[in-house]
């Protein structure tokens, strides 16, 4: 598969800002591209083991930024997923990531996409992104951020194993596990990679 290039008037520098914003997001638009991943074999992450009982890896992907790697993306399913139905039952999302970003940076990012599927009023805004800069750590190459998306429609978030906040808010957790899962995604490809389309 073919790395998109930078336009002309983009340079590394202005690739690597990008970087910084990426965060939990993809960042969509020019220069994103998604690689699938055919790793059945990823090890369950602990923090699924007793709250996302018998997780199976439904699909993965590889997230690149101007061909940088930023992160492998995993969708962690129950045994009874239903594809179909996604939003209606509990499932989780793990980013692996390859580079160092900010909490603040992901959480602001992060708003910025959801705002892509819906109107979100400036107090949403704020309060999420302040709810998520608390459950996003600072990431560095390895490290796991995983969200839980529960039955009862609210998220609960780990980094690296460690539940850090559980956001218990609908609306909140449908737009922002929605980035990369809504039918109404800038990036379908990537969402079929992780639901094994």
């Amino acid at each position: 598969m073919k790395l998109q290039s930078p336009p002309h008037h983009a340079s590394r520098r202005q690739a690597l800002r990008g970087l910084a914003v990426a965060g939990w997001t993809m960042a969509l638009g020019e220069g994103v591209l998604a690689q699938p991943s055919t790793r059945r074999d990823a090890p369950t992450p602990p923090e699924l083991v007793q709250n996302l009982p018998q997780a199976r890896l439904q699909g993965s992907s590889r997230f690149r930024h101007y061909g940088f790697h930023v992160y492998d993306a995993q969708l962690w399913v129950p045994p009874t997923f239903d594809a179909a139905k996604l939003f209606s039952q509990p499932f989780a999302l793990s980013l692996i990531y390859a580079r160092s970003l900010k909490a603040r940076d992901i959480a602001e990012r992060s708003v910025e996409e959801m705002r892509r599927q819906a109107t979100v009023s400036d107090a949403e805004a704020q309060r999420w992104s302040q709810a998520m800069t608390a459950a996003f750590a600072d990431v560095r190459n390895g490290d796991r951020l995983t969200g839980l998306h529960q039955v009862e429609g609210g998220a609960s978030f780990f980094f690296n194993g460690q539940a850090t906040q559980a956001i218990n808010d609908k609306r909140f957790a449908g737009l922002f596990f929605g980035i990369w899962l809504s039918s109404a995604t800038s990036a379908p490809g990537l969402r079929r990679d992780l639901l094994g389309a």
